[in-house]
């Protein structure tokens, strides 16, 4: 025995052994989303249907015809924001921030002035900017709501 080791025949000394390059845990942990970024892109999420809200009450009006093509495209389009919104965060608060800002947006710029104007007129075209755009927040939030959650993203249980 020599320094506390035993001596072998023809075999080399073993390695020092350091428990820094032992894994102790027995599966790898998933990635989280900061806490700071993920709130941050709720909020652009908010801003974005604010957006929306105050560019479509000032151009809901134009018209094909009869038939308002771009309070239709509006309506469509808070409905994707809410959709992809709500998919590409993985949570129905993704879908329901541009939502809330689109509906808050559209409430107050709907709302008479004290002279008696409105921007949202009681039109056609105003009618369907407004209704179908909140069957198309609706729809974007709800749709997102009962999407089939993916395995990977549940957490999971471990009974012991």
């Amino acid at each position: 025995m020599t320094a506390g080791r035993p001596v072998t025949a023809g075999l080399p000394a073993p390695a020092p052994y350091s428990l820094l390059c032992v894994d102790s845990t027995s599966e790898p942990r998933p990635a989280r989303r900061g806490g700071l970024s993920a709130g941050g892109a709720y909020a652009a999420l908010f801003v974005l249907g604010v957006m929306q809200a105050l560019i479509g009450c000032f151009q809901f009006s134009h018209v094909i015809g009869r038939v308002p093509v771009a309070a239709l495209a509006f309506a469509v389009l808070i409905f994707l924001t809410c959709l992809l919104g709500g998919l590409g965060m993985g949570s129905a608060l993704g879908a329901l921030a541009p939502a809330l800002g689109w509906f808050l947006a559209s409430l107050v710029l709907t709302l008479p002035t004290p002279a008696g104007s409105v921007i949202v007129t009681d039109t056609t075209a105003g009618k369907w900017y407004l209704y179908g755009g909140a069957v198309g927040a609706g729809l974007g939030v709800v749709l997102t709501f009962t999407r089939p959650r993916r395995a990977g993203r549940s957490p999971r249980r471990t009974d012991t």
